[in-house]
């Protein structure tokens, strides 16, 4: 009997970067507008909590609750009160934009998965990030037959844990000859993936997303009057922020200025966005050169957020090179993206940007271009294809997707 897969689960981690690849996923599934639900694994982030990021996070948490146990110990029922209290608090756990958001139970979700399979059919499970693989395999052991459980990121080990573990190739950057010599030995097995690419990993070259040719489509629409008549080419700048394997700070800023000012002539106009995670120095750099430029347009960071239409009508591109996620979603477009700043990536980081450039996919950012000129790659299409083979395996299984 084939069973239809209908309804699905996210487990996040309360990360956008995370979450966007499993809501890509299921989007490219067409399972986005179905039966879905969004759990969430958090830690503990107040206080000295910060310096326990390293830790597990179920051992994270049982450390935090220990801590809050001793330190009203002696107050009575008051005391357990107030634990509670404390334990439950969004704040505890990542925030007020969170508190609306179930905790990810892996015994709640694989029992409703079990009791419902006959009349929902089975359940889908899509989880991104360290922090969420204890769960996302907790619940494909405890409802073996009931779930389909889809891993995003490398789990690192054991990975018949899980039905399909999607993996971007940089992660396996370590096990190259050239990652063997930056990586000790006696680290290794520490940080990196411990065997070769199985049957049920699949590999991408950078993050899943939901821009595909429908969201473009729909963007270029809802944006039409403000940017189809913007002069062009239009040059679409996103800036994000320094990670621990691409450091820059106020010389990155004052480098990008200085070559937007020298390819300035070429465009016929400019947007520039920040993320959350771009350092005040830096943007304050940026706003100081270009806030009164008649052919700059700065946005402020209020809603709506113009990423999709600026994705939509661009012309060219300039991505900083700390985010995988944004220059995946450029390079989805097929149109030029220049980066700035990838020689300051390491490890990994330093590995994805080459494999871009080999692709003709990206190229640096140098102040020397004239944007009005184009070149042509394969668009980056990851995410269909990680869909596809997630219709495949669900096929070994006897379950078909709902149409």
């Amino acid at each position: 009997m084939c069973r239809t897969v209908r309804r699905a689960v996210i487990i996040g981690n309360g990360f956008a970067g995370a979450e966007n690849q499993c809501y890509g996923l299921l989007r490219a599934l067409g399972l986005s507008h179905h039966r879905l639900s969004l759990y969430r694994v958090r830690r503990p982030k107040d206080g000295n909590n910060k310096w326990l990021s390293w830790l597990p996070v179920s051992t994270h948490k049982r450390l935090d609750q220990l801590k809050r146990q001793l330190k009203f110990s002696g107050h009575g029922e008051k005391a357990a009160s107030s634990i509670g209290e404390l334990m439950s608090h969004s704040a505890v756990y990542g925030g007020a934009d969170q508190s609306d958001i179930l905790e990810a139970d892996a015994e709640l979700i694989a029992a409703n998965a079990s009791k419902t399979f006959e009349k929902d059919g089975p359940l889908l499970v899509v989880a991104s990030g360290r922090d969420t693989i204890s769960v996302a395999s907790s619940i494909k052991r405890l409802a073996p037959q009931h779930v389909f459980n889809i891993q995003i990121q490398h789990p690192r080990s054991h990975l018949n844990r899980f039905d399909l573990v999607i993996s971007p190739c940089h992660d396996y950057y370590p096990l190259t000859p050239e990652g063997k010599k930056t990586i000790p030995w006696f680290l290794r097995g520490w940080i990196t993936p411990r065997q070769p690419p199985g049957r049920n990993v699949i590999l991408t070259l950078g993050a899943l997303h939901q821009v595909d040719s429908a969201a473009l489509q729909t963007a270029a629409l809802a944006w039409h009057d403000e940017l189809a008549s913007v002069l062009r080419p239009l040059l679409v700048v996103n800036i994000g922020g320094p990670i621990r394997h691409c450091k820059y700070g106020a010389d990155l800023a004052r480098e990008l200025t200085a070559s937007l000012l020298n390819v300035l002539p070429t465009c016929g106009s400019v947007r520039i966005s920040f993320s959350r995670r771009t350092p005040k120095q830096v943007s304050e750099i940026v706003v100081r050169e270009f806030h009164n430029h008649p052919k700059v347009y700065i946005w402020d960071g209020e809603d709506p957020n113009p990423h999709m239409g600026h994705l939509a009508w661009a012309d060219a591109f300039v991505i900083t090179a700390d985010s995988v996620s944004m220059l995946s979603e450029a390079c989805s477009t097929g149109k030029p993206v220049y980066v700035i700043g990838a020689e300051r990536c390491t490890w990994k980081f330093a590995y994805f940007q080459k494999c871009l450039q080999e692709r003709g996919m990206v190229r640096p950012f140098t102040g020397s271009e004239n944007i009005s000129e184009t070149w042509i790659y394969p668009p980056l299409q990851d995410t269909a294809e990680v869909a596809e083979h997630v219709i495949e395996a669900l096929a070994e299984r006897g379950w078909k997707l709902h149409a």
